[in-house]
């Protein structure tokens, strides 16, 4: 049977399905088969028992969309998953995360059901979750709560590439860490709040960079049949060393517990 906070998890999927699947084109919609929609279902419904028994009201929450494998990484794409009051008492788990607009240059932010999450052509039905400390969810709920806050650190250039400190262009996981930075930094609490602010933050509290060894044959061959994929934010001494200093999942799991953001493990949902 499914429960009330599944249900309202994966409300509003088809509405969705047409308009934001990272990496899909547009011109071509291919609609799920049956089976990924019933395994992605069937994974949303399991997240959802986990994160209600963890306690937690703010998780960051990955999905295996791609195999990363060949660059040592496992998960390709995070956000995160919170408790929204459900105006009746109780609360639904939502997620909010930024994806690239059908393979475009663009990008935007969006607020998804954990079914819908999980229903992007996965490449494996797995799912990683970190539970921050009290106090990083406390204030990282405030944000993802506030619609003005949530999308402070956004810009809509996108590449899936884009450089960690750069700010030509940002990915999916970029935005995620940047706007941890927004929350946890009391000098961003106005208006005014910077990528750049948030980046300075990630710098002095440790973060470090996933890092991709793309050889030029690659770099270009991606660079020439994807609208997503730019190389030219990277410095020339990194991009020409085929050394590719991204924000990846992995990486952001690492940095959480090497800073003392979580006392948790990460944790796998199948």
């Amino acid at each position: 049977m499914i429960s009330r906070q599944f249900a309202a998890s994966v409300c509003g999927y088809m509405l969705l399905a047409q308009v934001a699947h990272a990496g899909r084109t547009c011109a071509e919609p291919q609609p799920p088969k049956t089976e990924t929609v019933l395994r992605a279902l069937e994974l949303a419904q399991h997240a959802v028992n986990v994160l209600e028994a963890s306690g937690a009201q703010v998780v960051v929450l990955a999905r295996a969309g791609q195999d990363l494998r060949k660059y040592g990484l496992h998960y390709s794409h995070l956000g995160f998953a919170y408790q929204q009051p459900d105006g009746q008492g109780g609360h639904a788990w939502r997620i909010l995360h930024k994806l690239n607009q059908c393979g475009s240059a663009d990008a935007a932010i969006y607020r998804q059901g954990l079914g819908e999450f999980f229903m992007d052509d996965l490449w494996r039905f797995e799912a990683a979750w970190m539970m921050p400390t009290p106090d990083v969810q406390r204030k990282l709920q405030s944000v993802l709560l506030d619609d003005r806050r949530a999308v402070q650190m956004h810009v809509k250039p996108y590449s899936m590439v884009s450089y960690v400190w750069g700010l030509k262009y940002q990915q999916s996981n970029q935005w995620a860490i940047e706007t941890v930075a927004m929350a946890l930094d009391p000098e961003m609490a106005g208006a005014g709040a910077s990528r750049g602010q948030a980046q300075t933050w990630l710098m002095n509290h440790d973060y470090q960079a996933g890092v991709l060894k793309l050889g030029v044959l690659v770099r270009l061959g991606a660079r020439m049949t994807a609208a997503n994929v730019a190389f030219d934010d990277h410095p020339n001494e990194k991009r020409f060393g085929d050394r590719i200093e991204t924000v990846t999942a992995d990486s952001v799991f690492a940095w959480l517990q090497r800073a003392g953001l979580t006392t948790h493990p990460l944790q796998t949902i199948h």
